[in-house]
């Protein structure tokens, strides 16, 4: 399961693309989008949808319904996860037009014209490659998501993805940097490497290059970029040349979001992860120790079948004892043909009540670690002219800046959910 965007609901919006779940999906609608401006397409809306959730699901059903609604004349395209994994529920609704799968849906001549076909949905385990594709920029932010990877080879009892994405491989190094020097060129002054599981990047091309040579190679060829930041990782996957860079590289960023899941072992083993909670609770201390300003976000399901008040409390204890200042949970949503759907399930309320105590404990521990940066000087890439984020993701509330620009701000405070602080200029001479 892969982290969701920015967006707290993980969705972003601007036609013609609709997008819910993660950043690789916001990457992918921006390749859409310039396809259709290429091709000239302003009758088409597409929604790129997620399959983590029934929510998700639920929610893109709503916005294709709306879509139809407020564009009557136009072609509704569906496309993303949830339209590769069970591409005939979408094509049977009366608003849909098209369902494309989640190849064809970055090549441009599934674009160029209004399709024949209802389904366009390609057999997603047939895939070997995975296509670079440019894009300028992404519409409405400062900072630019790079695809690196795209798929996955574990098969964790909860997870559908694989099934919408197919098995994992990798872009190669070279096409990553010239899009990353393109990127920059256009003014994009922080760049986020994304995929479906990134740390497994680099085994199936020549060579077999790990995550952790890749971005070596990357921060070398292209000095001019300032600041370089990974998307979701899984602790135990990470190479020594990752470690390194972490400990020493001041352009990559000290912000890691964890593929944690659980911090209860029999939980972590019924779900077929890789690691364990010692394994986790190592891998913080000893980032912690290397890195002292790096900040820790993760993803936790609640209400894992058979996951019980003690297992529960486990996992619970994890966000405070490691220290997790950015939470993405998740009730537990049953996916039908896993393996956890077969599993003796948590009753939907009771998911439902240990999410808000999981999210509690967050907001907990990220009003902590915002308290302690108060008085620090940090380094703010610009959002918006009263917004921006911290090397570390803090966001930060500040006034004049200019969006795209990095400034130094002077931390007065924080309001619990974001650092309140003033830019540094220096005076004219």
């Amino acid at each position: 399961m892969n982290e969701t965007d920015d967006n707290t609901d993980g969705r972003t919006t601007g036609r013609p693309v609709e997008t819910f779940g993660c950043r690789l999906n916001a990457y992918e609608s921006e390749v859409i989008r310039d396809h259709l401006a290429r091709a000239g397409r302003e009758d088409v809306v597409v929604i790129n949808t997620c399959a983590v959730t029934r929510e998700a699901e639920r929610q893109a059903r709503q916005a294709i319904r709306k879509a139809r609604r407020a564009n009557p004349a136009a072609e509704i395209v569906v496309t993303g996860c949830a339209a590769q994994i069970d591409p005939a529920a979408y094509a049977a609704m009366e608003e849909v037009d098209r369902v494309v799968g989640n190849e064809e849906k970055l090549k441009a001549e599934t674009w160029n014209a209004p399709g024949e076909a209802r389904i366009l949905v390609n057999d997603i385990m047939s895939v070997k490659e995975t296509a670079s594709h440019l894009v300028a920029g992404l519409e409405g932010r400062a900072r630019a998501f790079v695809q690196v990877q795209q798929g996955c080879d574990h098969r964790c009892t909860f997870c559908i993805i694989p099934f919408g994405r197919g098995n994992s491989r990798s872009v190669p190094m070279g096409e990553i940097v010239r899009q990353i020097r393109e990127l920059v060129a256009n003014g994009y002054r922080e760049i986020v490497l994304t995929g479906v599981d990134i740390t497994s990047y680099g085994a199936d091309l020549p060579g077999k290059p790990e995550l952790g040579q890749m971005v070596r190679r990357l921060l070398a060829l292209v000095p001019e970029l300032p600041r370089l930041r990974l998307s979701s990782i899984d602790a135990v996957e990470i190479d020594d040349d990752l470690l390194q860079l972490v400990r020493n590289e001041p352009r990559l960023m000290p912000h890691l979001h964890v593929s944690l899941q659980a911090g209860d072992d029999m939980i972590l083993k019924r779900m077929k992860r890789r690691h364990n909670r010692s394994d986790i609770i190592t891998f913080c201390r000893e980032m912690r120790a290397a890195r002292p300003d790096i900040a820790f976000g993760a993803d936790i399901i609640a209400g894992f079948p058979t996951e019980s008040e003690e297992m529960f409390a486990n996992s619970l204890a994890l966000v405070e004892e490691c220290g997790l200042s950015y939470l993405h949970v998740f009730p537990y949503s049953a996916r039908p043909g896993t393996p956890a759907a077969k599993m003796p399930q948590v009753p939907g309320p009771l998911r439902k009540e240990r999410a808000a105590m999981l999210r509690a404990a967050g907001e907990r521990s990220l009003a902590r670690f915002l308290d302690g940066l108060s008085g620090s000087l940090q380094s703010v890439l610009v959002e918006k002219p009263d917004l921006g984020r911290a090397e570390n993701f803090a966001p930060v509330r500040l006034e004049g800046g200019v969006p795209g620009e990095i400034v130094p701000v002077r931390i007065t405070g924080s309001d619990g959910t974001h650092l309140i602080g003033q830019i540094e200029r220096k005076s004219a001479a």
